[in-house]
């Protein structure tokens, strides 16, 4: 074969073409795995691809109907689940030539709507919006323009497929836990909703009415005690700082993720009482760190590796049908128990 280009300038499919000693055609067929190729044919392309460092221009792709280009927004880079989501969500895809470009939607509508505008914008080929904030009106916007999936929102639309967790279930898993350990006092550390046209499709509304709901069930109305802050470290810290100083103080709190409950952890070591021995602690998510031995934290599983698989294979059904019916997928959550959690102080 003929000697490598230097790498002075962009490589070219006319360049691989020469490389190969094959057509332009044929090395567009085998980027675009069309039909017909054969395998020595693939196998020389790709050999010339390779030798030549040869990266296809996204831009040009674009301009005939594809970059191959998949973004997803998140609100933060801190709450880890975040990162299960995206292990299943690039596992499913691995197979394909789609790349995913992350954008941090920084938990506001303004943020989103600049992250998700910058993606059509760059002629992204679909869309994976992780526990967004935006309006309706502006996610059917988005989802009317790019193929577009939406994670954690309970919400339907003719416009974009939805993956999320039965949050009321769940919800319903830790106050049942908790009562049959013999807990009456349970508080919850919600994050406040404000915005009345969303608060029906957010997750941490639907914890919340699951926890109501669950406490109710268990005869236990008159223990409902909600701290609204938000789903930050700093908000369990703050909600569990409010929880303590009730006159009386409950015997087990329900935060509505894990990063909350590391922050809750914190506020009850600096009360100087113990956990599960003065106060049990359970969260929602079931990240990595809630099963490291220093910590134990009793979770409630939400599959974020399937939910992010979910979402890729819905986004590469909607990319190559625009028209189907949109899809709505709620995995089933497990509670999983760990050390954090024990029957309440005699």
């Amino acid at each position: 074969m003929k000697r490598p280009l230097a790498p002075s300038r962009r490589v070219t499919i006319i360049d691989v073409a020469q490389h190969a000693q094959v057509s332009t055609t044929a090395v567009s067929k085998v980027l675009r795995n069309a039909y017909g190729v054969s395998p020595a044919m693939q196998a020389k392309v790709r050999q010339a691809i390779a030798e030549l460092g040869y990266r296809p221009n996204a831009a040009a792709r674009g301009m005939r109907g594809q970059t191959y280009t998949i973004g997803v927004m998140l609100p933060n880079i801190i709450n880890p689940f975040f990162s299960q989501i995206l292990d299943g969500l690039t596992e499913h895809l691995a197979s394909t030539d789609y790349q995913v470009l992350l954008g941090p939607g920084c938990n506001g509508e303004e943020a989103e709507a600049k992250v998700t505008h910058a993606m059509i914008d760059r002629s992204m080929d679909g869309l994976i919006l992780i526990a967004p904030v935006s309006s309706r009106a502006h996610l059917d916007y988005v989802a009317g323009t790019v193929p577009t999936v939406i994670v954690g929102r309970h919400g339907r639309s003719r416009a974009y497929d939805t993956v999320a967790d039965d949050d009321f279930t769940g919800a319903a898993l830790v106050v049942d836990h908790l009562a049959d350990l013999g807990h009456r006092r349970i508080g919850h550390i919600d994050h406040g909703e404000t915005d009345p046209d969303r608060i029906a499709e957010m997750p941490n509304a639907i914890r919340a009415a699951g926890y109501r709901h669950a406490m109710q069930a268990r005869g236990l109305a008159d223990h409902i005690d909600i701290a609204s802050t938000t789903y930050t470290q700093e908000g369990g810290y703050l909600g569990a700082q409010q929880l303590l100083a009730r006159p009386v103080r409950p015997t087990a709190i329900f935060a509505g993720a894990d990063i909350v409950a590391m922050g809750a952890l914190d506020a009850i070591d600096e009360a100087g009482l113990r956990v599960p021995e003065d106060i049990s602690v359970a969260g929602y998510d079931n990240t990595t760190f809630a099963a490291f031995r220093p910590i134990s934290l009793t979770s409630v599983d939400q599959a974020g590796y399937q939910i992010g698989a979910n979402a890729a294979r819905l986004l590469l059904d909607r990319i190559v049908d625009r028209t189907r019916p949109a899809a709505q997928v709620k995995l089933s959550p497990t509670l999983v128990p760990r050390r954090t959690t024990a029957p309440p102080a005699a």
